[in-house]
């Protein structure tokens, strides 16, 4: 049990001990400062306020029946009627032999493991991934590492689209091509081209629009010859995602993807489910969905179309049968969805939809992650200086050779691979890092000085830490395993507790979707080491006190591996 949660049944009892209601939260939170202690209790003003008592002498009931003799030497009344807890060092110091000691930091495994699906990434096909997919990829991932981690068995379901009109448009345009008898190119930048071309034809010729909606039934009803060219196309869109992921280092693999045409055989059953629920209203000739949780102020409802007039299906059939498929199928308990802000009303349909046609049982979490755009210094959308998409290929390209370059400048006699190697740790994951440090639904200025800088809240900067402590390992050869840890300085202290606060973070990552937290957490323990380091030699120390210091150094390093790791970023034993 980490150190936030013990405290907070502690205090929970002492509240309702004194009075308050059984439901009083005890709003445990980390001091800011040490004089605050290590710990605040800021439960006791809101009970107060229900009792209509004087905080401080809510609090003072608290501390009567607070028995924290065990792990705090102190307990004191602040301000209004907060509580601080100042931890003792010898718990604190017996909590991080424990840490040490065991596997997984000692960070325990959830009791009651969840399903959790996690909808991510979800390049459309025949396209080159763009700088779009990037929050979605990683922010996806990193929620997936975390959850694992933490015990919970994860489920990633990778929802690309491979099927609907610019199919139809792609397959009609290269039947067009090769009837001229033109030789077809089937690598991704030539299909991007080719579509681009067909969006142009498909908006101006309307003939050629027709015709490229009959294709796309001919395709959905199984036509050979068009299956097997769309087949070649997903193959080469898959091969290039593939590049993109393992650049990336995330955890998506092909296992992993789930088309929406593999729900394409569920979508006429969708519709007669939504029916048979007395769901289903035809507007205009299109079957519709009119819920009362998306009436506007006027009285009028915004419908959820689930089939258009000509018999198509949209996106939120195939997302309707996807939540079916993820509750009956997968076991799903709880669904995340890494997906832009903008799509907000439309997920908020498809979730309240499934939940009343029973295709999801009403306790199921679903929750859309949103998040918001990458935006280049001017303050619009990233794009490219002629104001194109700019392709996360090259993005990622751009980011190793800056750090190649940056390398370079600081160890040019450093061999060209190592130099190379060390570009594509630090270049990737100071990108991904740059992202996940954001709150993930605000918008963000993308900027290559900062994001590579070694000073600040960066990636850099928590990769040179790590390989700064490695350094002082191999100066200070083997660590005597069977050594006690000491915590007689402030520095130390503020360290050790820092320390054991990693298991507190992951659970609210876990929580709210927030790895901007995790990346807070290890910038702040970064500085925390830097203080102490600077504070408390270790070299020069005696024997009992350099053992103990090292053994601090040594579970700072673990920690920032073990979150960074939880990112999805690499650290390097030299920099």
């Amino acid at each position: 049990m980490n150190i936030s949660t013990l405290l907070d049944e502690k205090v929970k009892q002492a509240l309702v001990a004194a009075g308050a209601d059984k439901n009083s939260p005890a709003v445990i939170k980390a001091s800011s400062r040490p004089e605050f202690g290590d710990y605040q209790a800021n439960g006791v003003m809101g009970a107060a306020k229900k009792l209509k008592m004087n905080p401080r002498d809510l609090a003072a009931k608290v501390l009567e029946n607070l028995d924290l003799s065990d792990i705090a030497d102190k307990l004191e009344i602040a301000g209004p009627g907060f509580i601080n807890i100042h931890l003792k060092n010898d718990w604190l110091a017996e909590r991080l032999q424990k840490t040490l000691a065991s596997d997984h930091l000692a960070i325990e495994q959830v009791i009651k493991p969840e399903t959790v699906v996690i909808d991510y990434s979800a390049p459309n096909l025949a396209k080159e991934m763009h700088v779009g997919h990037l929050r979605s990829t990683i922010i996806g991932d990193a929620m997936a590492r975390v959850l694992g981690f933490m015990g919970h068995k994860v489920i990633r379901q990778n929802h690309v689209g491979d099927w609907g009109t610019q199919f139809g448009m792609l397959l009609t345009y290269m039947g067009e091509l090769q009837q001229q008898d033109e030789e077809l190119s089937m690598q991704l930048a030539d299909l991007e081209k080719f579509y681009q071309a067909a969006k142009i034809r498909f908006d101006k010729d309307e003939a050629f629009a027709q015709q490229a909606r009959e294709n796309v039934v001919k395709l959905q009803a199984g036509d050979p010859d068009f299956l097997k060219l769309w087949q070649q196309f997903i193959d080469i869109s898959l091969s290039h995602c593939d590049e993109i992921y393992s650049t990336l280092n995330v955890l998506l693999t092909r296992d992993d993807v789930m088309p929406e045409s593999a729900y394409n055989d569920d979508l006429a059953q969708v519709v007669k489910d939504l029916d048979k629920a007395g769901m289903l209203t035809e507007d205009q000739g299109a079957q519709c969905v009119f819920m009362d949780e998306f009436k506007a102020k006027d009285g009028k409802i915004t419908p959820m179309i689930v089939q258009k007039s000509d018999g198509g299906y949209l996106y939120a059939t195939t997302d309707l049968a996807a939540l079916r498929y993820r509750h009956n199928e997968l076991g799903m308990n709880r669904g995340l969805y890494l997906v832009d802000a903008r799509q907000g009303l439309h997920l908020k349909q498809v979730f309240t939809a499934g939940k009343k046609a029973g295709f999801v049982p009403e306790e199921t979490q679903l929750e859309h992650m949103a998040f918001g755009t990458m935006m280049g210094k001017d303050g619009t959308p990233f794009k490219t200086r002629d104001g194109g998409t700019v392709k996360l290929i090259d993005l990622l390209s751009e980011a190793q050779q800056r750090a190649f370059d940056l390398v370079t400048s600081k160890n040019p006699d450093l061999d060209e691979a190592s130099r190379r190697e060390i570009a594509k740790t630090v270049g990737i994951g100071a990108v991904k890092y740059a992202d996940l440090s954001k709150n993930r639904t605000s918008d963000y200025i993308f900027n290559w000085d900062t994001m590579l800088s070694f000073e600040g809240n960066t990636a850099p900067y928590l990769q040179y830490a790590y390989a700064r402590i490695q350094s002082i390992f191999r100066k200070a050869g083997e660590i005597n395993t069977k050594a006690t840890i000491i915590l007689s300085e402030p520095q130390e202290r503020q360290l050790a507790t820092k320390i054991l606060q990693l298991s507190e973070i992951i659970d609210i990552v876990a929580k709210e979707g927030t790895p901007n937290l995790l990346c807070n957490y290890l910038f702040e323990l970064a500085g925390n080491f830097m203080t102490f380091y600077e504070a408390c030699p270790i070299m020069k120390a005696d024997e009992e006190t350099q053992q103990s210091r090292l053994k601090l150094a040594q579970l700072t390093a673990e920690t920032l591996k073990t979150g960074l790791d939880l990112l999805g970023i690499d650290v390097m034993e030299r920099m």
